[in-house]
């Protein structure tokens, strides 16, 4: 491990990397901002649904973004 990486699937500054869409491929909407928040509540037990409502991302082809978005970095990063 490269000094300075710290745990795995984190950056040098200790924030985690994410591969987030910043905008939808429909609408062109920017969802990628909104994302960090969305997990962070979403694994705090509140509702998915009602945490988009809430963030903005209201549009179908927008929400389809969050729910279908699977973390891959941690798999990624060996091979960086």
């Amino acid at each position: 491990m490269e000094e300075g990486q710290g745990k795995r699937g984190r950056n040098h500054t200790g924030d985690q990397k994410m591969l987030i869409p910043v905008r939808c491929f429909s609408c062109n909407k920017i969802v990628g901002g909104a994302y960090e928040e969305f997990v962070e509540r979403r694994e705090n037990g509140e509702d998915p649904a009602k945490v988009m409502d809430d963030l903005g991302i209201k549009r179908y082809c927008c929400r389809k973004i969050y729910v279908s978005h699977l973390d891959l970095i941690d798999e990624l990063l060996p091979y960086d």
